[in-house]
């Protein structure tokens, strides 16, 4: 499956690495600052490596690197198409008639 992968590193050296590594093989790849909720000193926040290369490719990088793969935001869902509700024209009766 290709897309958009994301490697998470807590050290800027590590993500700037995983960065020219994926360059110099001819891949697309960023560095961002990863915010996570919660977290409120702006040190403690992660780096996210974005990346068009393979997910085996960044895998192995995360491996060596000591982060992690984000797979989550990587695979797309294609919500259900469903038919809309029968709803009813008029209210129900509770009581029995009389």
């Amino acid at each position: 499956m290709r897309g958009i992968f994301r490697g998470i590193f807590f050290d800027e050296d590590d993500a700037a690495a995983v960065v020219a590594r994926l360059r110099s093989s001819g891949y697309d790849a960023h560095v961002e600052r990863e915010r996570l909720s919660g977290e409120d000193d702006d040190e403690d926040h992660p780096w996210a490596v974005l990346t068009d290369a393979p997910e085996l490719v960044l895998d192995l990088l995360v491996d060596e690197y000591d982060g992690w793969l984000d797979v989550a935001d990587s695979t797309v869902v294609e919500p259900v198409a469903t038919p809309p509700l029968e709803l009813p024209t008029a209210p129900r009766k509770i009581k029995r008639p009389s």
